[in-house]
Order: C-alpha cells, then sequence, then structure tokens
C-alpha cells in the first residue's frame, strides 16, 4: 500500500535534487546545532529515542556478539579459535559462505571487540592477522600490508591488500591504546598503529614475485586527490570505493596519527566530504562500488562495479557516521535523507540490495547488512521516515546460515552506532 508521507516525501527529494547535484550542496533545512561526539563526548542512542530500554538495547548487541561470535559452529558463529604461538590464543573470522579469512572481516571483528570491551578476542584476531596476514619480508611488493585473503589455515589466497581492512586495524589498535593501554611487543597497539598508518601513506613502490606471479605495490593514498585508492597495485589502480572513504577515522588521525602526516589526514577527511556528494546520485542518494576520484562511476571487469552494490551499502553509514562525531558537513544530513526517501519509496521491507544509480533493481533479495546500514543513516538524516529505518534494524533478526558474515558484520556494527556504543577511546599519552 502507498505510503501518502513517503511519497510527498520523495517527491520532495526529487525536486531538490539538483540543488545538491555538484559539490555545492544546500545546507538542510534543519539547522546543525552544536557539536558532534568528538567534543561533547554524547553519541546518540536511535534505539532509545525510539522506546527501548537501555536494557532491552544492552539484550540485543550481547545476543548478536554471543550469536556470532561464539553461537553453533556451523549455522551462527564466523569468529573461531585457531590455537596459540608464542604471542598467545589465536582466532580468526571467516566469510563462512567464501570459507576465507579476509582483512575486512578481521579488521571489522577487532573493532567490534574494543568496543564491547572484549580484549581476548581483539588479542588473538590481532595475533592471527599479524602471524598469517602480515607480508614481514622487506623485498616482497606488499611488505608492511595484510594479504587480504586467506584461507582459514592462514594459507594466502593472494598477496596484495585491501586498504579497507588496513583503515579499520589502524582505527581498532587506536581505540585499544586508549580503552585498554599498550603492552609489548605486537600488542603496543599505539605503535602498530603508526607504523601501519604510515606505511599507508609512504609506502615505496616495490615489484617482486609472490605466490601468485610478479606483483608491484605502492602506496594506499592518492596524494595529490587525498584519496585512499581501491587497491595500491601497479600499474596504480587510480581510482577508489566510496565504502572505503572514511573522514570520520581520518579526523583522528589528525590528531593521534604520526605527526608529519597529520595534515594530510585532515585534508583526507576534507576530500571524501566533498567526495560523497559528487559520488552520490543526486536523485537516489545511491552510490557505486567503485568510482573514480572526482566521484564518477568506475567500470571494470565486475559487472557491478558501477552500480550500487555490496560494497556500497557501507557508504551512507560512513558519511552518517561523520556527522554524529564530527557535524564539519551539513550536506551529509541531506544525503542521509535523500537515500532514505529511496529506499522508503521501494517498500521498507521489500527494497533490494542492488541497483542501478538512478534506482532500478538489479537484485531481488532484502538483505539485512543494507536494512542495517540503512539505520545507521539516521545519525544524520532530518526526514521523520528516518525513525522506520532505526525500527527496522529492531526488528531484523541475527543473521545465520551460510551467507551471514557480511550481513552479520554490519548488523552489529551497526546496532553499535545506533545505540551510542560505537565510540571514540583516545590513546592515552
Amino acid at each position: 500500500m502507498t505510503n501518502p508521507f513517503l511519497t510527498a516525501t520523495f517527491a520532495f527529494i526529487l525536486l531538490a535534487a539538483p540543488q545538491i547535484a555538484s559539490a555545492q550542496i544546500s545546507a538542510p533545512a534543519v539547522p546543525a546545532g552544536g557539536a558532534g561526539a568528538f567534543a561533547t563526548h554524547h553519541y546518540r542512542n536511535l534505539l532509545a529515542e525510539a522506546g527501548h530500554s537501555q536494557k532491552e538495547i544492552s539484550a540485543k548487541i550481547n545476543a548478536a556478539y554471543a550469536q556470532l561470535f561464539h553461537g553453533d559452529p556451523q549455522t551462527e558463529s564466523v569468529f573461531f579459535y585457531a590455537g596459540q604461538n608464542a604471542n598467545g590464543p589465536l582466532a580468526y573470522l571467516t566469510d563462512w559462505n567464501n570459507r576465507d579469512v579476509r582483512t575486512e572481516g578481521m579488521s571489522y571483528g577487532m573493532m567490534i571487540s574494543v568496543q564491547l570491551d572484549k580484549k581476548k578476542e581483539f588479542d588473538a584476531l590481532w595475533n592471527w592477522a599479524k602471524t598469517y596476514m602480515y607480508i614481514s619480508d622487506p623485498h616482497h611488493p606488499s611488505y608492511g600490508y595484510f594479504s587480504w585473503s586467506c584461507k582459514t589455515d592462514g594459507t594466502p589466497n593472494e598477496e596484495t591488500p585491501a586498504p579497507d581492512g588496513e583503515e579499520y586495524f589502524v582505527m581498532s589498535l587506536y581505540f585499544a591504546a586508549g580503552r585498554w593501554g599498550n603492552g609489548k611487543g605486537i600488542y603496543d597497539y599505539q605503535r602498530e598503529a603508526d607504523v601501519l598508518l604510515t606505511t599507508m601513506r609512504h609506502r615505496a613502490v616495490i615489484t617482486g614475485p609472490t605466490k601468485f606471479g610478479p606483483r608491484t605495490v605502492g602506496n594506499e593514498v592518492d596524494e595529490q586527490r587525498k584519496m585512499i585508492r581501491f587497491v595500491p597495485g601497479i600499474p596504480m589502480n587510480d581510482f577508489t570505493d566510496p565504502s572505503y572513504q572514511l573522514p570520520a577515522f581520518y579526523e583522528l588521525w589528525a590528531r593521534w596519527g604520526p605527526p608529519a602526516d597529520r595534515e594530510f589526514w585532515a585534508e583526507a577527511a576534507a576530500a571524501s566530504r566533498t567526495f560523497f556528494v559528487a559520488a552520490t546520485n543526486p536523485v537516489t542518494g545511491l552510490a557505486p562500488n567503485y568510482a573514480n576520484f572526482d566521484g564518477t562511476p568506475h567500470a571494470n571487469r565486475n559487472p557491478q562495479s558501477a552500480e550500487f552494490s555490496y560494497d556500497a551499502w557501507r557508504t551512507a553509514s560512513n558519511w552518517s557516521v561523520d556527522w554524529s562525531w564530527w557535524r564539519k558537513a551539513p550536506q551529509e544530513q541531506l544525503l542521509s535523507d535523500r537515500i532514505q526517501a529511496f529506499f522508503a519509496s521501494q517498500g521498507m521491507s521489500t527494497y533490494t540490495g542492488v541497483f542501478t544509480l538512478d534506482g532500478k533493481p538489479l537484485d531481488t533479495t532484502h538483505y539485512t547488512g543494507l536494512t542495517a546500514t540503512n539505520a545507521v543513516a539516521s545519525l544524520a538524516a532530518t526526514n521523520p521516515v528516518s525513525k522506520d529505518f532505526v525500527a527496522a534494524l529492531w526488528s531484523a533478526p541475527i543473521p545465520v546460515g551460510q551467507k551471514r558474515y557480511y550481513d552479520g558484520m554490519l548488523y552489529l556494527l551497526s546496532f553499535l552506532h545506533c545505540s551510542g556504543r560505537f565510540r571514540i577511546y583516545a590513546p592515552r599519552e
């Protein structure tokens, strides 16, 4: 049944669309009003605003963590202990459907663990990543990075990095330094974060053999555009993934990272905010999986590279967390209103997860992961329909089964964001 309010809302945003077709985006009707969570230490709890008690919210989060980290190993859990070495217990977090371990998932698992004060799990994941994924040979093309995919026994599936993994490794390590303090060796979290962040920007180009043939790998950022690359392989993959743009994190690196690079990360945060406007469709608010640095879609052999697909689900969450923490880019509010109006017009319980950028569905499945990230967009949204997206997350079941990994990680991360439990922990001086 058509909802007249949603129809009117979507029509309004369609009319407003030309105003934000470029970086010269208009401010939203609702004023910014005040500083973000970094300054105030106040994190919005969208679930409490929706009427849920703190006891109910904690029970939801605890149940999701228990199931995804310590549930039935065949149908529920994606976290598995795997023995120990001289540094202590080892554990990996797996994409069950593809039977591999990815830096994306390992770093998400570490972020969830530090946010929920699960130091044992955090350290075991980091130990596994450093033991099996980290490239320590200074002559290897990926020296200083992590193999983006390994088998569950630690054998690499590829020996090149994916920068979103490095980004979340760095941020979770800084938060660990703040929440727990630094230990020794690989558990000197702040030192490990500093080294990896320096590598991401300054790693020299190295050409050499890998187990999968010769590779040439350089740094993970484009110096001129101040943006993260999709991959740092050569010939340089000079394009980005909009969901890799994490200005909320870059602002922290501009304060806590190696001093010589702080100005760069402050400029990277500003570049990402401008990029979000350029990369999203001016009517639907949808971003492509891959984009050129000017925001235009980047098409390659991946058939969904220039469409809104699985990677792109995270983009609205990224700009909305940036707004919640920093409140430096009011256009992020309008972008959240726009994308939520689009999805509401598609049917709150039926919208699919893959679209052309102008809104034509390319799939028929309704995904929990996208339900989750669309709820996080409510941190920046000003339209009353944002409450419906929070309600949809609350009602969504914890993902189970063969494809529980990606949906499950986004589900749990989004619950942390929407409950005010995803917080900034500054490294101790």
